[in-house]
């Protein structure tokens, strides 16, 4: 046969003849070719379901965000269940180097049951890191068929902050901080915490002391040729600063800070830090040589990224922001731990009988991180604008 013949057959009218009590009456059959199938053998059409809800990229005043999508649809009956995933990339991939004692940013939540209504939802059990961007996703399941991937949505976990056995983080752009506020503070939308006086800086009591970690935070408003302020005699102002207690800050033999010094820093406008790790046997701070060679004139228009970290020994990292141009890298050991045995942290410093002036009036604090674990990559990712 050939292949017009087999064409013509299969949209023929046959008649059959057929006997109906002898009658020899005849009936016609029309004979249509099936359909090609709209999806493999033994699979349904299971589309992907859609994200519906929290809005894209919307700013969320919870740690347990609760996901809705609507629903997958399909082209053969019987039950469906959902997937979620929530991550803190858009690669769904493991998140690499650090991460919060506390916090997630990876939850992949399996088997949540169809809703009636059209919209399946899950509710997050865990709490999500605060002040972060997250990118999340779902898909059904309906016998042995699971649709596509919904496309990728995100949201922004509550800006808030904690201070934790161990780990520290303070936005301190949503108008609060888990720190003390001594002296004239301003709180500047969408840029954190401004010390408005040469008296002022922000006090973090650690419920328990950090013997080894990280202090980090960004810093805006730095200006260069800072005057010595009215009544102090040295002008060394303090980014940030670490000490035993509630002692005197200039003789504190647990003393930590990172310096940014003015017009008589000798020289000026150069960075420095100090670290007492136990006594003046254990003190330890660049030379003059390396403080000659570490002057900067700081823009006080642009955010400039602070890190100290510690264990038997300080190293002190100043970049443009975070993730940008590291300019300034100085450490030194000692021959002891870090140990005091009631932590205390702050932004800028308090005033010593030293008559050093401790801060630089402006500075802009926002995201601070004070952890014995290095700073998650992500956390204060929902602050970028």
């Amino acid at each position: 046969m050939n292949r017009a013949f087999l064409s013509a057959l299969a949209v023929a009218v046959l008649t059959v003849a057929a006997c109906d009590g002898g009658s020899g009456e005849t009936k016609t059959i029309q004979l249509t070719p099936a359909s090609p199938s709209a999806t493999p053998s033994g699979s349904s059409a299971l589309t992907a379901p859609t994200a519906d809800s929290p809005a894209e990229n919307g700013q969320l005043t919870t740690l347990r965000p609760t996901l809705t999508v609507r629903n997958s649809t399909s082209s053969q009956s019987g039950t469906r269940v959902y997937e979620f995933q929530v991550s803190d990339n858009a690669a769904f991939t493991a998140s690499s180097g650090a991460a919060s004692a506390y916090y997630a940013v990876a939850v992949n939540r399996t088997g949540v049951p169809e809703d009636a209504s059209g919209r399946t939802s899950y509710t997050v059990e865990t709490e999500l890191q605060p002040a972060t961007k997250l990118y999340w996703r779902a898909r059904s399941t309906q016998g042995g068929t699971t649709s596509a991937w919904s496309a990728t949505a995100t949201f922004k976990t509550a800006i808030v902050g904690y201070n934790k056995p161990g780990e520290l983080y303070d936005p301190l752009t949503g108008g609060t901080t888990v720190g003390e506020r001594v002296g004239a503070t301003t709180f500047v939308a969408d840029k954190g915490l401004r010390l408005d006086s040469a008296t002022s800086y922000v006090r973090y009591r650690l419920p328990q002391t950090v013997t080894s970690g990280e202090f980090s935070m960004e810093v805006e408003g730095l200006r260069p040729n800072v005057p010595v302020a009215a009544g102090f005699s040295v002008n060394k102002p303090k980014i940030f600063g670490m000490q035993d207690g509630d002692g005197d800050y200039t003789t504190n033999i647990w003393r930590i800070d990172g310096q940014y010094r003015g017009l008589e820093g000798n020289p000026p406008n150069c960075i420095q830090f100090r670290a007492m790790f136990g006594g003046e046997q254990y003190k330890i701070e660049p030379d003059t040589a390396v403080r000659y060679s570490m002057v900067f004139l700081l823009d006080p228009s642009r955010s400039y990224f602070w890190k100290g970290s510690w264990s038997n020994g300080f190293r002190l990292q100043v970049s443009e922001g975070i993730g940008g141009v590291m300019f300034y890298d100085q450490a030194l050991n000692v021959g002891n731990a870090y140990n005091p045995p009631r932590h205390v942290a702050y932004l800028g410093a308090p005033v010593g009988s030293g008559g050093e002036m401790a801060v630089i009036v402006g500075a802009t604090y926002r995201n601070v991180w004070l952890s014995s674990r290095p700073r998650p990559s992500s956390i204060g990712s929902a602050l970028a604008k």
